[in-house]
């Protein structure tokens, strides 16, 4: 059953405070509090009767040996994707999320990172957002000897990021030639990003115009290839997670334990969080997916409220939004997430 109507009045009325309850609680709700907080007057037996019906419709179960109620995830997808009530986020708020993210400072990824700590700080949630990785200048290149036949390449942007490549190196190739390799770089990268300056140097070494011995050029060449190589291509994303611990609040109960070891296990699962906050790139607005109708959130029964944000010229290039137990107060947080988003559009244009 995907659509409320389907529903009776009286049931589709019982399901939508039943589910506004517990999204409040995280509590199950019982016959007795729903004939406190109905429009309409009736008896808790008739209000069970109606309970029995939609937990043989698969939309409540009862947990324990509670006389409550909780939804299951098809009924919170019902409840979301037609009987929720998402208002308006009041001024203040609105007004708030502005001056934060318009005081973050001019870097992208300040930004982005500003707008993921205070979705998760208002939503007492992780925040979350995919972004395409920043082409950042660089400050300084460094080659490290690791091991026989092998280097490390460090990459330092000026905005702080570091990089770390392995690369190949000849056997008993001697530490001056790695520093000499570093100095090489850094006289010719700093101030500018790898691909402004990539192709240049390059020609110059392929034109023999440096003073350097064979095995040094070879070098360069190298740590120019694995930096620029396929792990800083122009597809790479970049997962900001912040905010992870209020989760911890989120699951109360002893038994919740494994369920919130298993959410930290899928925010590690960074790939498999990108592809599947990828997936809100693909429409206009906020995309709420919910527990186990993800193979990632399987075992945690987790959900998350995201949206796509756009840069200047219109063109979608990153997801923002919120993770938390499936009982999140998606009224709440789905204005909050949207208007995130656009704040974000409108400051990248």
């Amino acid at each position: 059953m995907g659509n409320p109507f389907l529903l009776a009045d009286r049931q589709r009325e019982i399901f939508r405070h039943l589910v506004e309850a517990f999204l409040t609680s995280g509590e199950p709700v019982g016959s007795r509090t729903l004939s406190q907080i109905l429009p309409m007057a009736l008896s808790p037996a008739s209000i069970r009767n109606v309970l029995a019906d939609l937990e043989i419709m698969g939309l409540l179960y009862a947990p324990h040996t509670s006389a409550g109620r909780v939804p299951t995830e098809r009924g919170l997808r019902l409840f979301v994707d037609g009987l929720l009530q998402v208002g308006d986020l009041a001024q203040p708020e609105l007004s708030d999320i502005e001056a934060k993210l318009s005081g973050s400072g001019h870097g992208v990824e300040e930004l982005l990172t500003q707008a993921t700590s205070m979705l998760s700080g208002l939503s007492r949630c992780a925040g979350l957002v995919v972004a395409a990785k920043q082409d950042s200048p660089l400050k300084h290149v460094e080659f490290v000897n690791l091991s026989p036949g092998k280097a490390l390449v460090i990459m330092v942007t000026e905005d702080g990021q570091v990089e770390n490549r392995l690369i190949p190196i000849p056997a008993g190739l001697p530490v001056s030639a790695l520093a000499e390799a570093s100095n090489y770089l850094n006289a010719r990268l700093s101030g500018r990003t790898l691909d402004d300056a990539k192709a240049g140097i390059l020609t110059e070494l392929e034109g023999e115009r440096v003073e350097l011995d064979t095995l040094t050029a070879k070098i360069v060449a190298e740590g120019l290839a694995t930096l620029a190589g396929p792990a800083g291509g122009d597809d790479e994303k970049v997962l900001i997670v912040r905010g992870a611990s209020h989760l911890l609040e989120t699951f109360e109960a002893q038994s919740d334990l494994e369920r919130i070891r298993n959410l930290f296990d899928d925010i590690e699962r960074k790939n498999e969080l990108i592809q599947l906050l990828e997936l809100a790139r693909q429409g206009d607005g906020v995309r709420i997916f919910i527990g186990s109708e993800n193979r990632l959130f399987s075992l945690s029964g987790s959900s998350i409220v995201a949206a796509p944000y756009v840069n200047a010229k219109g063109k979608v290039v990153g997801v923002i939004g919120v993770l938390g137990p499936t009982r999140l107060n998606y009224a709440r947080i789905i204005p909050m997430v949207d208007h995130t988003a656009k704040v974000i559009g409108r400051l990248l244009g």
